[in-house]
């Protein structure tokens, strides 16, 4: 495994950005970087932070930092549709290697002492003062180059510094992946087989980086070293693997080019520390602050609703981002294949599938999702989040709405009837009359913007009414909708939904014939939301705080 370095010759420049020079002056790596680009490419242009709003269109050359004294170069690609993705970190400064062997001889002294530490902070302690103690800093320049004999551990302060960083990134991290870990722009990380490396970025969208397997034996020993420091290993019998990494991505490895014919492949969706607010998703163009009011106000007063779509079409992220909405004294059981929900309550309990260990030579059947959603029913839950329905734990999802359980849950649909089609047929099952417990429907896409750009777009948001059993046929309606012509949101149901007036309206103590305030609910609620986007109040954990002091005090 490779990280290729930009097509370069050696020239130097003045750096003319003022931002960028400061960081190139206090981190060594990113100042070598930008002295080896080509001196006919442009200065990359310094951003702070990546956002949509400060993109420009045309061919991208920016770099931007990423914590931990990291920093990312994207670079525009005129032969291919990805750009390029070239994470700039220490190990960048000076071929270490023979360094790193004469340390890998030492670290023998101290087996004992990692073997007995309790944590990855432990281990990480006695890995830098093992640097400290077995390399010696000596002033001058760089060596960068120099050929190191056996008895030579010599290093200057920088080296010693990239030495750190590199120890800790391969033996307690996920080595040429860490920088990639650590930006939080980041959303899927994939490896296809044989090749580059493939991103998927917030803000830059489908990037290739430049880290590069040459080979099926060095993209296979790569994988088995991944699979075994997540503690699930891959073999020829057991060759996939799910797994959480300790910041809390998910990762899925598939090892061996006999049931993969690229080679061995792995795919990992990062975890975000703070979620995405309902905010943050209008600030993105997913939804309207009127569609977040709508659905704000179905989640607070019970109903059951399910997000829909393709893989990341931005299902789980909305249904995280409604969480805020349910009573802040509200009891929570989430169930998850892995865990990716971030349900901000006290009482919360999170519950995750556990697979069958049978296969690794275990007696462990493992405890599914139908298991723990019947376990649920037992706790006594004002709130039910599944994270996704896909089997028979649908059936026993749609007997918790039918005892007054507000549920909530993905599921892989593209439209309504798709919906309902799945739900009725095999393995899900759920009897007809049942179907219309589910209340709201929000199907959502990955879409292409009329400029041209990707987005994820809420298509339209539906309430189901009913089952004819004499026709065979299910009612529903759409209150919301996308138009993809000029990427605006329609309330097509407008002063016409069956469920504020039967439902929720009714609940907040509105009279029957009272249509008008229940929907002066929906549009004094937008304003809020309008006001929170306009203020940059759009963090997820303050967001729900507000909400639930306001919920508290009678005021929404």
């Amino acid at each position: 495994m490779t990280q290729a370095s930009v097509p370069a010759r050696r020239g130097s420049r003045e750096i003319v950005n003022p931002d960028l020079r400061a960081a190139a002056e206090t981190y060594p790596h990113l100042r070598l970087y930008l002295s080896e680009l080509p001196v006919d490419l442009e200065e990359p242009t310094y951003v702070l932070e990546p956002n949509r709003k400060n993109t420009k269109p045309g061919p991208r050359n920016l770099i931007y930092p990423v914590p931990g004294g990291l920093f990312t170069h994207i670079l525009n690609d005129d032969e291919d549709a990805r750009d390029y993705y070239v994470a700039i970190d220490p190990a960048y400064l000076v071929d270490l290697t023979s360094v790193i062997s004469h340390l890998e001889k030492a670290l023998l002294d101290y087996v004992d002492e990692l073997e007995g530490t309790d944590n990855d902070e432990e281990k990480k302690e006695v890995l830098l003062r093992a640097a400290e103690e077995n390399l010696k800093v000596v002033s001058g320049p760089s060596t960068r180059g120099r050929k190191r004999d056996e008895d030579d551990i010599e290093v200057t302060k920088e080296e010693l510094e990239a030495v750190k960083y590199l120890v800790i990134r391969d033996k307690l991290g996920l080595g040429l992946l860490d920088p990639l870990i650590h930006d939080p722009f980041i959303e899927d990380i994939s490896c296809s087989g044989i090749g580059n490396l493939f991103i998927e970025h917030k803000v830059y969208g489908s990037l290739k980086a430049s880290i590069i397997f040459t080979s099926t034996e060095e993209l296979d020993t790569f994988v088995l070293r991944l699979s075994e420091r997540i503690k699930k290993p891959v073999t020829f019998r057991n060759p996939i693997s799910d797994a959480t990494l300790p910041d809390g991505s998910r990762i899925n490895i598939v090892y061996g080019n006999d049931i993969s014919t690229r080679g061995s492949n792995f795919t990992i969706r990062k975890f975000t520390a703070v979620p995405l607010s309902i905010i943050d998703i209008i600030d993105s163009g997913g939804i309207s602050y009127e569609m977040a009011a709508y659905l704000s106000l179905c989640v607070q007063e019970g109903m059951n609703y399910f997000v829909s779509g393709e893989t990341a079409s931005g299902k789980t992220t909305l249904l995280n981002a409604l969480t805020c909405f349910y009573e802040p004294a509200a009891k929570i059981v989430s169930i998850e294949d892995t865990p990716e929900l971030q349900v901000p309550h006290p009482n919360w309990t999170r519950e995750v599938v556990r697979g069958s260990m049978s296969g690794a030579g275990g007696g462990d059947s493992g405890v599914g999702m139908f298991a723990l959603l019947k376990a649920a029913l037992r706790q006594r839950p004002n709130a039910i989040i599944v994270g996704e329905i896909r089997g028979e734990e649908g059936a026993i999802a749609f007997q918790a709405m039918q005892t007054g359980h507000a549920c909530a849950a993905t599921f892989h649909a593209s439209s309504v009837e798709k919906l309902i089609q799945r739900l009725t047929g095999s393995p899900i099952s759920v009897p007809k009359t049942y179907v219309d417990n589910l209340n709201v429907v929000c199907i959502a896409s990955a879409v292409r913007l009329p400029n041209g750009r990707p987005g994820r777009r809420i298509l339209s948001i539906s309430e189901l009414i009913g089952y004819d059993s004499t026709a065979d046929a299910f009612s529903f309606m759409e209150v919301y909708h996308w138009n993809s012509f000029n990427d605006t949101f329609e309330a097509t149901g407008q002063m016409n939904s069956y469920l504020m007036e039967t439902h929720i309206g009714p609940k907040r103590g509105f009279a029957p014939g009272d249509k008008r305030g229940i929907y002066n609910e929906i549009y004094k609620r937008a304003r809020l939301f309008e006001r929170l986007h306009k203020a940059g109040r759009n963090n997820f954990f303050d967001l729900y705080k507000a909400f639930a002091q306001a919920q508290r005090q009678g005021a929404i």
